[in-house]
């Protein structure tokens, strides 16, 4: 079987599986068109982000077997074609769900305890304390939307701070010793904290909106390490400014570009895309990171293993 692997990944993939017999072929440079050209010669694909597999390309992949993204959304694969088509779709949500849970726990310390802006002033020799006062998770409701991998994680970590979790779920009976399911107005109704771990679909693309936040009972922290566009940042900005968002920790953005590489360029963004992003750029209120929730050490490993295996698993 041969298998072409469009990313760059942890060099085990390639390493197992040639060992077990496979051919693995790698392009990371390849276009759309270049690797359009090529795919009847593959029966499986390992990929990321980096080229969408739409209906166009899997119909010109007829001997296409299986697709594995390394990670969990899946969002930039045409799924009902591939699964009309008989492709198996793999995916490694296991992989990276630890690290995405400490991330989420992690910027909101930092945020709710003025922690990078207090070490900065200190730095620059400003020493002030009552400015820098924090705000304590004890005692708070944590709200999560989603409740996979990355939502139980994220839960598992806070079973230690004295919060009460939460969540909502399209799925049902998902409850367990670390969070308790409930409806999405009850979540709205008690959450200090919200924290998103849904992919990206047509019912998630701009879930929390203006009417989502004017639903939520509580001046409440947000925190978003699943999809950029699973958020509408006009109304996140709007939010802030009023005080209903006491501060928003982000690890994805609206305007990530689909590889998840880099941001838009300021050219391709409206005035008040550019504005609102330089809002969150240089709000007090707000840290951002560049998508590297799932993006430790560890997480490169186990995302990749888990690959390897379910590979092995299903061929």
């Amino acid at each position: 079987m041969k298998i072409l692997q469009l990313d760059k990944n942890h060099p085990l993939i390639s390493e197992q599986l040639t060992a077990k017999g496979f051919v693995v072929e790698e392009d990371h440079s390849s276009t759309y068109d270049e690797v359009l050209e090529k795919i009847i010669d593959y029966q499986g694909i390992i990929i990321r982000s980096r080229i969408p597999l739409d209906k166009n390309f899997l119909t010109r992949a007829s001997h296409l077997k299986f697709i594995a993204r390394v990670g969990a959304g899946m969002e930039n694969i045409d799924i009902e074609t591939a699964e009309n088509l008989g492709i198996k779709l793999i995916n490694s949500p296991e992989g990276n769900r630890d690290s995405v849970a400490e991330h989420v726990v992690g910027m909101l310390l930092i945020l709710m305890n003025r922690l990078f802006i207090a070490s900065n002033e200190v730095k620059n020799g400003i020493w002030k304390r009552e400015e820098n006062r924090g705000d304590e998770l004890l005692g708070k409701t944590f709200g999560i939307i989603g409740y996979g991998n990355m939502g139980k994680a994220t839960a598992k970590r806070l079973s230690g701070f004295g919060v009460e979790v939460i969540f909502h779920d399209i799925l049902p009976n998902l409850s367990d010793e670390f969070a308790t399911q409930v409806s999405l107005e009850e979540l709205q109704e008690r959450a200090h904290i919200l924290s998103l771990h849904i992919p990206l679909t047509d019912e998630t693309h701009y879930l929390v909106d203006e009417e989502f936040i004017s639903k939520m009972e509580k001046n409440f922290y947000f925190v978003n390490t699943a999809r950029g566009k699973n958020l509408k940042t006009k109304a996140l900005v709007q939010a802030i400014e009023s005080g209903k968002v006491l501060g928003a920790c982000l690890d994805v953005l609206e305007y990530e570009k689909s590889s998840f590489e880099n941001l838009e360029t300021s050219t391709s963004l409206s005035t008040k895309e550019n504005q609102d992003l330089k809002y969150l750029l240089n709000s007090e209120k707000v840290i951002i990171t560049p998508h590297i929730g799932g993006w430790t050490s560890q997480s490169k490993i186990k995302l990749a293993q888990f690959i390897v295996d379910k590979i092995l698993y299903y061929s």
